[in-house]
Parts: structure tokens; sequence; C-alpha cells
């Protein structure tokens, strides 16, 4: 009999083989246990403050793309209507500068993730169009360069490469905006990407890129200790849960993403359901908040998760 997370994980993510990436990283977020600290707590907050902007809370949409594409015209406008309403950041990813401009319209204070086009000059124009758009930060998806055969990866007719670090400085010091490193999953590329000056690392392994991937919540305190505060962590990939955001922070990540939960709410709900699904998740975590003594976000640290050897 498959279990809950089995059957989640088999609907979005493909059967649970052997090496499946997701499955690692939903395996290692639910060996970790959590104790209990219930003297001296309180009504939890947590509001987060990001780039200058405050939001209701550490959990935000995850950077989706094409969702019009796979699901129907029109997945995406419900999309960012429920993370507005929900007073959450918007992350998405590869999109038309009008769809961008069309999120922003909507109110969504947007995380705009660009692919490393082989052509840089679109990464400068894509920024550019950011920086107009007074997007809240651009990142770069340093993960999204090779086929299943090593080759250079063609997305959406566009070919991507893999970035070096003094292109990616060269951008950072180019942007305007915060600039994110998405797909950071080892302290090298961590050290690489902070050498050349992001503004931000987004662990994640990119939907099972590759197989075998380390769960990005057991590399993010080794991660947390390379940038030693300097700048914000954010991780994906099965989140899927207000405990599992909390699991998360108090590993070190700033804040998380949910995505393809938002998906199947998008779905069941188009209206309302990706508002509920994010207001749910900030339930559980600020349950969770309570029950282990922090009455804000500052309080969260590693000493209440235990690791269960399965």
């Amino acid at each position: 009999m498959a279990t809950a997370n089995e059957e989640f994980v088999k609907r979005w993510y493909g059967s649970p083989t052997v090496g499946n990436s997701n499955v690692i990283s939903r395996n290692y977020l639910d060996s970790l246990l959590i104790e209990t600290r219930y003297m001296n707590s309180g009504t939890p907050s947590t509001e987060f403050t990001l780039y200058g902007e405050t939001f209701a809370s550490p959990i935000m949409s995850a950077a989706l793309s094409h969702i019009d594409h796979f699901m129907y015209e029109g997945a995406a406008d419900s999309l960012v209507r429920g993370v507005v309403a929900a007073n959450a950041a918007f992350w998405y990813g590869m999109a038309p500068d009008e769809e961008i401009e069309r999120f922003v319209s909507a109110g969504a204070r947007v995380i705009e993730i660009i692919k490393p086009f082989a052509d840089r000059d679109k990464i400068y124009m894509k920024i550019e169009h950011a920086e107009k758009c007074g997007l809240l930060a651009v990142g770069i998806d340093i993960d999204h360069v090779f086929a299943n055969d090593g080759s250079p990866c063609i997305c959406f007719g566009e070919e991507l490469r893999a970035l070096t670090t003094a292109e990616l400085a060269d951008i950072c010091r180019a942007s305007k905006l915060p600039v994110i490193a998405k797909g950071v999953l080892s302290a090298y590329d961590a050290e690489e990407t902070l050498k050349a000056g992001v503004q931000g690392m987004a662990l994640s392994h990119h939907h099972n890129r590759i197989e075998f991937a380390v769960a990005p919540l057991q590399v993010l305190p080794v991660i947390t200790e390379i940038v030693e505060g300097s700048i914000p962590l954010f991780v994906d990939c099965m989140i899927q849960t207000g405990m599992d955001a909390f699991k998360a922070l108090a590993l070190g990540a700033t804040a998380v993403g949910i995505g393809r939960p938002l998906m199947t709410a998008i779905k069941n709900d188009p209206e309302n359901g990706v508002r509920d699904y994010l207001l749910k998740a900030n339930q559980e975590l600020a349950k969770a908040m309570a029950y282990t003594g922090c009455t804000d976000l500052s309080r969260i640290d590693s000493s209440v998760i235990h690791f269960r050897e399965r």
C-alpha cells in the first residue's frame, strides 16, 4: 500500500524509483523530528522582511514557469492572485516580458528567475526589464544548463550554458536589483556564487534534474556556515507544509518555496486554492513555532531538530 507521500510523488514527480531526488528530499524532510518547548512561549509572529519588503510569511511560491502551457490558459493568473492575496513573495521562472508586467500589475512582488542563456545579452536584457518593472529581485538558474546526455540544454528554443564565476560577478555588478543564484547544492557552488557577489542563494535540485541529488536540507547547514548570515538562503524541493518550512528555517533557511502543491491547488480551486493553501501552510508554521517556543522567526534555530535514523 502506497503512503500519502508516495502517492503525491507519483502524481507530480513520476514513479518513486531508486535515485529520484524528489523522493530523497521528501524522505530526508520526514527524517527530521522536532522537540517541543512550551515554557515561556507565546503566540508567534511569522512576519518576514526580504529586500526591504514585508510579507506575512517566509513561505513563498517556488519559481514555477510556463504554467499556462502545462495546465491551462489563465492558470498563471490564478497563481499570482493567490500569492498576492496571501501577502507572500512571488517567484516565477522563464516568462515573456509581458507576462512579468501582468504579474506586477496584479500587485505581485516578483522575483524573476532568468535562464543562463548562451546568448548572454539576453540575460542583461531580462535584468534591464526587471529593473524597469521594479521587481523585488532577479535570480539566475545556475543548474539548468545541461540536457540528459550532458550536452547544452535547449529550453523552449533557447540554448543554455553554464556560467563562470567571472560572468556571474559581471551580472551582479550590472544589476541594480539583488541577484540570487538558484540551484546551489554544494559548498563549492556556494563559495563561488558568494565570491561573485550574489545577494541570495536558492538551494534546489530543480525537480530531479539529476538523480541521487543531495537533499537541500541536508546541505543547508554547511552552506549556512559559509554565508554566515550575509545573504538570504532560500529552499525549495518537496516543501509542502508549514512543518516542512519550519524544519528548513531551523536549519538555516531564510525562506522557502512551495511549488507543485500550488498547481494542485489551482486545479482544485482556480479562484482561492493558492491563497488558501499558503494561508494554511503559514498556520502550520505558526503552530510549529508556538510548540517550540519561537515567538518570532529570529528565535528558530537548529537545536530543536533531531535526525531520526531509518
